[in-house]
C-alpha cells in the first residue's frame, strides 16, 4: 500500500538544495507534496476536489454494481463476449490503471516483489480466467483502502511557513544619518537598530537605551516579561513591551538566537525517524511468498500428478492469488487508524499521521515544558499580605500607582476587584525596580525588593523564601506588605499528571526556560520525577538527547512555544499545545492537544492503544482466515466466487471491528473506563 505523508526532511533537504531561503517562502509558499501549498485546494473548491479524489473509486463501483446486476438478472442478452469484458474493463482501470502503473514503476527500479505486483497480478490473473467482476471488485476494494489511508494520515511536517511568524522580517538600521528599514540578513554587526513598542528585536545585540521590558518568551520560555539595563543582551526573537528602545547588534542574523531556534527545528527533524506501518514491511516478505507459490502451485503438479491440466492448475493458482490478496489488511488497517484519528479528533486531540498513534503506545516517559503547558501562561495575584492596615487600604495604595503603568506585572494587579478612590500624583518609574509617587499625600513605593533597599526599607526575612514575583509597598517609609504574582496551574494539570502515571509512563519530567525556583516549585506540586529550569532551547533540547541516549527510554515531550520547537522535533513523539501554543510548536509537534487540558495526554496514549489493538486483531482475524481458505484454495476445494467471498466477508468483520473506535469515548476520571 501507498502510504502518503509528506516529511519536514524532504522539504528542507530540497530548500538546501536550491538553496532556498525562509523569507522567500512569505510570498512564494511551501513547495509541498506534488508541488501543492498547505491549506490551498488546488484545482478548485475543495469539495470539488474531494469529489475528484474519489470519483474513479465511485465510477468503478457503479459500473460493477451495474455489470453484476445485469450478468443476475441476465437483463440485456448483447451483455456478452467482448461487450462484457469492455465493460468491466473500463470498470477496471480507473482504480486499477495507478495499482499496475505504480507495480511497473517499481519493477523499473528493481523492486518486484511489492504488493502492487501482487494485487496486478491477483486481478488481471481474475481477469484471464473470465472472472472479470471478481478482478475489479478486488482492486476497488484496494482502492477504497488507499483513500482511508490517505484521509487518515495527515500531512505531517509538509510546510514550514509557520517558522515564519516568529521570524523577524525587517530592521530598522541607522545609517547615513537616518533609520532606515532593512532584511535583518543584510545587517552587519556594531550597527545601530531601532525598535519600536511591540515589534519583534530582529537580531541579537546590546542594549543601548537605559531600559527595556522584553517578553522573551520565543527564546526562554520566561512565563515574566524580562527588565534589561543599558549594556544588557537583547535576544532576537524577543518582543519589546515599552518604549521605542536601541540596540548595537553584536552577531549577524544567521547566528543570532532566533535563526539557531529555526536552525534547531530543522536539523531535529532530519534526526527524527520515521517507522513504516506493518503492511509496507510485511509485503517485502508476504508478496514473494505467494508469488512463487501461485507459480509452484501451476507447475509442480505436473511432476507429481497423472492427468495434469495446465488450465485447471492455472486456476487453482489464481484463485490462490485472489485469496492471498491483502484486501481485509488494506481496508481495515486504515480504517482502524483512521477510527482512532477520529476518535482523538473528537476528544480535541489531533493526531497527524497513523504512525504517530503507533508511537504514542510505546512512550514510558513524558517531558513537560512549564508555561503554557501545565501553567495558564498568564500573571495573576496570588496572595495578598499587608502590615499595618488591612487589604482593602493596602491595595488601595498599591492600585494607586499601577494604574500608571502598562507593564505586564501591573496589569495582572489592577485585574484585583476594588472600587479603589485614591488617585497616585507624581507617579514616576525607577529603572528595573518598580513605581514611586504621592497618594493622600503620603509616598508610596510599590516593586521589588531592590527599591526597598534602596529607599532604606527592611524587608521581612519571610520573603526571601518565597519563589514567586514580590511586589512590595511601602507608605511613608514604612514596609506595608506585598503582593505574589505568580502563574496559575491549569484547572485539570494535578488531574492530568495524575492520569498520565495511571497509563503507566514511567517517568515524568519537567524542563523549563522559567527560573529553576519556580520549576522546582510547580514540579513539587504536580509530584514530577524531576525538573530543571532556567533552560534555552538548546538546553531543553541537550537534555532530551541525554535521555535519548538510554536505550529503553521511548519520550514524549508536551510543549507550546517557540522555544519548544526543537524538542517537540527531536521527541519521538512531540505534543503540543494547540488552543494557546505559537504556530511553530504546532507545526513542528507530532499531536495536538487542541484543547490545552493537560488531562488529555492520558486520554490519547488510551485511544493510541485501543486503536493498535484493533489493528492487530484484524491482523490476526486477516491471516487465520486466509491461511484457512488458501489451503482450501490450494487442494481445489474453493472456487473463485468463494475465494472472492471469504476476502471480501473478512475486510467486513474487520471494517466492523474498526469501526467500533468511532463509538468508543474516554472519561476523564479513570483511564480506560468506558461510558
Amino acid at each position: 500500500m501507498h502510504f502518503r505523508c509528506t516529511k519536514l526532511i524532504t522539504t528542507l533537504q530540497s530548500m538546501k538544495k536550491k538553496k532556498v531561503k525562509l523569507r522567500d517562502l512569505g510570498s512564494k509558499g511551501h513547495p509541498g507534496e506534488n508541488g501543492h501549498e498547505r491549506g490551498h485546494n488546488h484545482g478548485g473548491p475543495e469539495g470539488v476536489s474531494k469529489f475528484k479524489t474519489y470519483l474513479p473509486a465511485i465510477s468503478s463501483f457503479a459500473m460493477l454494481i451495474v455489470g453484476i446486476a445485469v450478468d443476475y438478472f441476465d437483463a440485456f442478452p448483447f451483455f456478452k463476449g467482448w461487450i462484457r469484458i469492455l465493460w468491466y474493463t473500463t470498470a477496471y482501470i480507473p482504480v486499477g490503471f495507478p495499482v499496475v502503473k505504480e507495480g511497473w514503476k517499481s519493477i523499473q527500479k528493481g523492486d518486484f516483489f511489492t504488493e502492487f505486483l501482487l494485487m496486478s497480478i491477483a486481478t488481471l490473473g481474475a481477469f484471464a480466467i473470465g472472472e472479470y467482476p471478481e478482478g475489479v471488485a478486488v482492486m476497488l476494494f484496494y482502492s477504497v483502502g488507499e483513500l482511508f489511508q490517505d484521509a487518515a494520515v495527515k500531512r505531517a511536517k509538509g510546510n514550514i511557513k509557520a517558522l515564519l511568524d516568529a521570524r523577524p522580517d525587517e530592521a530598522s538600521v541607522f545609517r547615513d544619518g537616518d533609520f532606515i528599514t532593512e532584511n535583518p540578513e543584510n545587517v552587519n554587526i556594531g550597527e545601530r537598530i531601532k525598535v519600536r513598542v511591540g515589534e519583534k528585536v530582529p537580531l541579537d545585540g546590546a542594549l543601548l537605551s537605559a531600559r527595556a521590558s522584553m517578553n522573551t518568551a520565543a527564546i526562554t520560555g520566561e512565563s515574566k516579561p524580562e527588565t534589561l539595563e543599558k549594556g544588557d543582551i537583547v535576544y532576537a526573537g524577543s518582543i519589546n513591551l515599552d518604549g521605542v528602545i536601541e540596540v548595537e547588534t553584536t552577531k549577524e542574523f544567521k547566528d543570532s538566537s532566533i535563526a539557531r531556534v529555526l536552525d534547531m527545528v530543522q536539523n531535529a527533524t532530519a534526526r527524527k525517524s520515521k517507522t513504516e506501518l506493518f503492511i509496507r514491511k510485511f509485503a517485502r516478505i508476504y508478496t514473494p511468498i505467494v508469488v512463487f507459490l501461485a507459480i509452484a502451485l501451476t507447475l509442480l503438479p505436473y511432476f507429481f500428478v497423472d492427468d495434469y491440466n495446465f488450465r485447471d492448475w492455472l486456476y487453482r493458482a489464481l484463485i490462490f492469488l485472489v485469496i492471498s490478496c491483502p484486501c481485509a489488511l488494506v481496508i481495515s488497517i486504515p480504517l482502524g487508524y483512521f477510527g482512532g484519528l477520529g476518535a482523538a479528533s473528537r476528544n480535541g486531540i489531533l493526531f497527524k499521521g497513523a504512525s504517530f498513534l503507533d508511537a504514542m503506545t510505546k512512550v514510558n516517559t513524558v517531558v513537560m515544558d512549564k508555561t503554557g503547558t501545565v501553567t495558564k501562561g498568564v500573571f495573576k495575584i496570588k496572595d495578598i499580605k499587608s502590615a499595618g492596615m488591612d487589604e482593602t487600604e493596602f491595595m488601595g495604595f498599591l492600585l494607586a500607582l499601577e494604574e500608571q503603568s502598562t507593564h505586564p506585572i501591573a496589569l495582572a494587579i489592577v485585574q484585583y476587584k476594588n472600587d479603589n478612590p485614591h488617585k497616585a500624583m507624581d507617579v514616576s518609574e525607577v529603572a528595573g525596580k518598580g513605581l514611586k509617587g504621592t497618594v493622600n499625600g503620603k509616598v508610596v513605593l510599590a516593586g521589588n525588593k531592590a527599591l526597598m533597599e534602596a529607599n532604606g526599607i527592611a524587608v521581612p526575612s519571610e520573603t526571601d523564601s518565597i519563589v514567586e514575583t514580590l511586589v512590595m509597598v511601602s507608605v511613608d517609609g514604612k514596609f506595608s506588605g506585598y503582593v505574589t504574582i505568580a502563574d496559575e496551574l491549569k484547572e485539570d494539570a494535578l488531574h492530568g499528571v495524575r492520569q498520565i502515571r495511571e497509563a503507566g509512563i514511567s517517568k515524568l519530567i519537567m524542563l523549563s526556560g522559567d527560573k529553576d525556583s519556580i520549576t522546582q516549585k510547580i514540579a513539587k506540586e504536580l509530584d514530577l520525577d524531576w525538573a530543571k529550569g532556567g533552560l534555552l532551547p538548546e538546553d531543553k533540547l541537550s537534555e532530551v538527547e541525554k535521555l535519548k541516549k538510554v536505550t529503553d527510554n521511548i519520550i514524549a515531550f508536551i510543549g507550546d512555544g517557540i522555544n519548544d520547537a526543537p524538542v517537540l522535533a527531536a521527541s519521538d513523539v512531540g505534543i503540543a499545545m494547540g488552543g494557546l501554543g505559537s504556530d511553530v510548536a504546532i507545526e513542528t509537534a507530532d499531536v495536538i492537544i487542541q484543547t490545552d487540558q493537560p488531562s488529555k495526554i492520558a486520554r490519547a496514549i488510551k485511544i493510541a492503544r485501543s486503536t493498535r489493538r484493533i489493528v492487530w486483531q484484524n491482523i490476526g482475524l486477516a491471516f487465520g482466515v486466509k491461511a484457512i481458505v488458501l489451503i482450501l484454495g490450494a487442494g481445489g476445494m474453493a472456487t473463485m466466487w468463494e475465494a472472492v467471498f471469504a476476502d471480501v466477508g473478512v475486510a467486513l468483520l474487520a471494517i466492523l471491528n474498526a469501526v467500533r473506535l468511532q463509538r468508543m469515548q474516554w472519561e476523564n476520571k479513570e483511564l480506560g473506563q468506558k461510558r
